[in-house]
């Protein structure tokens, strides 16, 4: 079963035996400076130079309307110390380089809509052909067609590789840091409103934000959307993907919102308000820093969806949002129990298991859905990624960068699916005073589970989903120490955090006449309750026989105390 991962994460490992990856660097005649682009060649063919200075710059004769597959499709004056480009497809690897040389090309390029494979030959074809070829990608041709020239000339030549293991490595501490400041952040902030949830803005508004528990509806609904918007984004990719932009833009803006609210009120300006009107959102009269720092985020999301394809500094913006967004996420939604964690995390794990191993099944091109909706489709018009990632540039100074990616990859979904689990973790760790014991354990396996999945892309050869590594190194761990600290049921059903919260909630309400005091709720309760000296409250009549053990009532008695 064939996985477009292969390519991100495992290329290295492939090119040893089938073929190698160079670099063809394009630029304008008499202009040095110019662009790489990634190619995969055979050297079986033809080597290629280690050096670009070593390298012979020549000028490409653009032939992409043509497959070269017949002499008719040769120009007149041929491709004299020229390199040609044609499409791939109709005839072998072998036919085309061989009507390439014999009318005097010194290389050949091949334009290919599919993925790269190594242009390959028999060993007697290998002995005849003595210039190189090689296969771009279909998308790197239409990019080279809009930045060069019709005078363009081409340098191909093959850079050492980099170690495949520096790169693995940078892209395994980059998920597990991000996990955990992210989710500590956001644990921070939810345990501390429950103890500002009572405190206004600046003595007039409350900034409480409202927490939703995920229920087993919520869950199946959830589930069923995602399942739905996967299968809509395979097969209208070019036209939904920018809805998902757009919708990206707009919830990272709200996240950043409520990531930087905190700190803006504490400034001592723009507290005034704006004048009485009828505009939507604005009839509350919101301060006027309130109205800046929205302005702001939506500017940050507009200036990110405009600029976004900016592979420089563009990515810097789209971790901001995305940072923003998952704290947001994690600061929202809240499971109230392990049960609801375990049920969320099994079915999110059999969700990505079926969509990565068991739908190439069911594919024309054998690939999974989940890939080429991650990847971008490989016939895409628009080649739109889906933003629901964090890039951050690897640690690698080669040019062979270009052809695994320029960026370490980490989805959401592979941060906020377990960071619920730790987000319960580390409440229930405040809940019993274990010196956030559930969160370490919890934490740590996190970074266990990603690094097995990388381990199992490197040795299978094939796309890995995520959740099939995470949700049972941080299921279990957290199962086990549950277990060892004997605190299962409560962990399981979440009863600690109902016990601890209820009887704030059970308060007598106040009396309507302020000299006189509240009676006590059941029994005992005085002693906590009552204010020391109170006097008995003076009765007109006679009260109704009330018991000692009795629950309160809601009718006022005749002395106006409920």
């Amino acid at each position: 079963m064939r996985s477009g991962i292969t390519v991100i994460f495992g290329a290295i490992f492939v090119n040893r035996v089938l073929g190698e990856y160079g670099m063809a660097h394009f630029s304008d005649k008499g202009v040095k400076k110019g662009k790489d682009y990634c190619i995969f060649f055979n050297s079986q063919w033809a080597r290629l130079p280690q050096d670009l200075h070593k390298a012979s710059r020549l000028q490409i004769y653009d032939l992409t309307a043509s497959v070269l597959c017949s002499p008719s499709e040769v120009p007149v004056e041929g491709f004299l110390n020229r390199i040609p480009m044609v499409l791939r497809g109709n005839c072998t690897f072998y036919e085309k380089v061989r009507l390439a040389q014999l009318n005097g090309a010194k290389g050949l390029l091949i334009v290919s809509k599919d993925r790269l494979t190594p242009p390959a030959g028999n060993k007697t074809q290998y002995e005849e052909i003595d210039i190189p070829v090689a296969l771009l990608s279909y998308s790197d041709m239409l990019d080279i067609s809009r930045t060069f020239g019709k005078g363009r000339e081409v340098a191909m030549y093959a850079p050492n590789e980099a170690r495949p293991g520096l790169q693995h490595g940078d892209h395994f501490h980059h998920g597990r840091g991000h996990c955990g400041c992210r989710g500590l952040l956001g644990w921070q902030s939810g345990h501390q409103k429950r103890y500002m949830k009572h405190k206004r803005d600046d003595g007039v508004d409350k900034q409480d934000e409202e927490t939703v528990d995920v229920t087993p509806i919520m869950i199946c609904v959830f589930v069923v959307m995602c399942c739905t918007m996967l299968v809509l984004l395979y097969l209208f990719y070019d036209r939904l993907v920018y809805l998902i932009i757009a919708i990206f833009c707009l919830a990272s803006s709200i996240g950043l919102y409520s990531c930087l609210w905190p700190f803006v009120r504490r400034i001592p300006v723009g507290k005034c308000r704006i004048p009485e009107n009828n505009l939507p959102y604005c009839h509350k009269r919101p301060q006027v820093r309130m109205l800046v720092l929205s302005a702001f985020c939506l500017g940050v999301s507009l200036t990110w969806g405009f600029f976004r394809n900016e592979d420089q500094w563009a990515w810097v913006l789209q971790d901001a949002l995305g940072i923003a967004f998952c704290l947001y996420m994690l600061k929202t939604i809240r499971l109230p129990t392990f049960k609801a964690c375990t049920v969320l995390l099994v079915v999110l794990f059999v969700y990505d298991v079926f969509f990565v191993f068991i739908t190439p099944h069911f594919t024309k091109s054998g690939e999974s859905i989940m890939v080429e909706v991650a990847a971008g489709p490989s016939d895409s018009s628009t080649h739109e990624k889906l933003p629901m990632v964090l890039k951050v540039p690897r640690l690698n100074s080669s040019p062979l960068a270009l052809c695994d990616r320029p960026f370490s990859l980490l989805g959401f979904g592979d941060i906020l699916v377990p960071g619920l689990l730790v987000v319960y973790c580390h409440r229930f760790d405040i809940l019993v005073q274990s010196s956030r014991i559930y969160f370490l354990a919890c934490t740590v396996a996190y970074g266990v589970g990603l690094l097995v999945t990388f381990v199992a892309l490197a040795l299978m050869q094939m796309g890995q989903p995520a959740l099939l590594y995470l949700v049972p190194c941080t299921l279990l761990t957290s199962l086990v120490v549950a277990l060892w600290r004997r605190e299962l049921p409560m962990f399981w059903t979440g009863s600690g955090f109902v016990q601890k919260d209820v009887p704030q909630l059970s308060l007598v309400k106040a009396p309507i006449n302020s000299t006189q005091t509240a009676k006590p709720l059941a029994k005992g309760a005085s002693d906590n309750f009552e204010p020391q000296g109170a006097e008995p409250t003076n009765q007109t009549e006679d009260p109704s026989p009330v018991q000692e053990n009795a629950l309160p009532k809601q009718e006022p008695t005749q002395n106006g105390v409920f």
